[in-house]
């Protein structure tokens, strides 16, 4: 791994070796909204508890700034689909999400059709505020429901309750077309018939996208130096085959680990991650995979709000950059294509990485071995047995 420079964004190129792409992937952008009501106790994402008041004007001249300074490095390319992430992007009001939408459409070129997801949490819900981002141009949400148990809830440490959750869902099907509810399972002191409840109300608020994650203990998060009591694994996988078994009963298609939606509703932003697509991430902590004809760079914002801020209105270096050395690109491309249930052509492998196949033979060799991989000759995708196994099949690439 070379070592990590700074530079402004978008200002300088690093050479990656090997590299040689033909066609540039589909981009993405990804804004990120900081702020938090409270800081979760599982959570390992970058959010802060906010401050009194969210300096909401502030942080938008910074997220223009940053994007300005990143326009030469994604000049003339088309945006697919934005995700605006957090924190709590919810906390912001309609006015701000307007001015930031307004800031990146006419700074970017941005598909007609594009997708633009934002995540909001039930207990900052207010039906005007629904409205009022769909006008602003949201066109998907995706709530952080994780439970809709109170006692769970407590557990997890979320601001809202049971009834907010399912009243929130009821709101969110009257204004948008297509919304996702996050679900997690393996809960503090959770059994198999309360996961099933969770899963059957998200079921029951006609999400046309289910997101269900198995909770696990992060590093530096509150629950990995004080973990709390969960299933165990052997409750946790009878958890996981009788919750999908719910859900294709329920019409839902599994298209990756954890992401399950009805025909037509799976996250086209997501998707572009995990094909190994580009993304230009601007805000606080946000990461960014950028390529060229020549070169892959992976970029990551300042964390702390302040200094982002700071470095940003001020005209300094507000990112990392980090050059992507072609011996690393088979597993970052593995780490997410692998994820898709029905894995991905041997073509995007190159496509997308510049290295020919025959670059991971023995790895893929291993994993036939394993049994862990699919042996069609043209696709890259795992077996039910390499789903299960992911984090080793994922690893044979390093």
């Amino acid at each position: 791994m070379q070592s990590i420079k700074l530079h402004p964004v978008g200002a300088i190129s690093v050479k990656t070796e090997g590299s040689g792409l033909k066609l540039l992937p589909p981009l993405s952008l990804y804004i990120h909204l900081p702020w938090c009501l409270k800081k979760c106790p599982y959570c390992d994402f970058n959010s802060h508890e906010h401050p009194k008041d969210i300096p909401e004007a502030q942080y938008l001249s910074a997220l223009e700034r940053d994007l300005e300074s990143a326009l030469p490095g994604i000049w003339g390319r088309p945006i697919q689909t934005i995700f605006i992430g957090g924190g709590t992007p919810s906390l912001f009001s309609s006015q701000a999400i307007d001015q930031l939408l307004t800031m990146v459409r006419a700074r970017l070129k941005v598909a007609p059709d594009a997708e633009v997801t934002m995540e909001a949490n039930p207990g900052t819900f207010e039906a005007e505020k629904f409205a009022a981002y769909r006008d602003a141009g949201v066109n998907r949400l995706s709530i952080g429901v994780q439970s809709f148990n109170n006692e769970h809830l407590k557990a997890l440490g979320r601001i809202h309750d049971a009834s907010q959750a399912t009243a929130a869902a009821a709101l969110v099907a009257e204004v948008y077309a297509t919304w996702n509810i996050d679900l997690m399972y393996g809960l503090p002191n959770q059994n198999i018939e309360q996961a099933l409840a969770d899963l059957k109300q998200a079921i029951a608020c006609d999400a046309p996208h289910i997101s269900l994650y198995n909770l696990t203990l992060e590093p530096n998060t509150y629950f990995a130096s004080h973990p709390p009591t969960l299933p165990d694994d052997d409750t946790i996988a009878t958890m996981q085959e009788q919750l999908q078994t719910v859900l294709v009963a329920a019409g839902y298609q599994r298209y990756e680990v954890s992401a399950w939606s009805k025909p037509g509703h799976q996250s086209r932003h997501n998707k572009n991650y995990w094909e190994f697509g580009d993304y230009l991430g601007i805000g606080a902590g946000a990461h960014s995979k950028i390529s060229s004809a020549a070169d892959i760079r992976r970029q990551i914002r300042f964390r702390t709000p302040q200094q982002y801020m700071e470095q940003a209105l001020s005209g300094a270096p507000m990112s990392q950059d980090l050059a992507v050395a072609a011996v690393e690109l088979p597993f970052e491309f593995m780490l997410n294509a692998l994820r898709l249930v029905d894995g991905v052509d041997n073509s995007l492998f190159e496509d997308r990485t510049g290295l020919s196949i025959l670059a991971v033979q023995s790895s893929l060799n291993q994993a036939l071995g394993k049994k862990l991989l699919e042996t069609s000759p043209n696709r890259l995708r795992a077996t039910p047995q390499g789903m299960l196994f992911l984090n080793e099949l994922q690893s044979l690439f390093l």
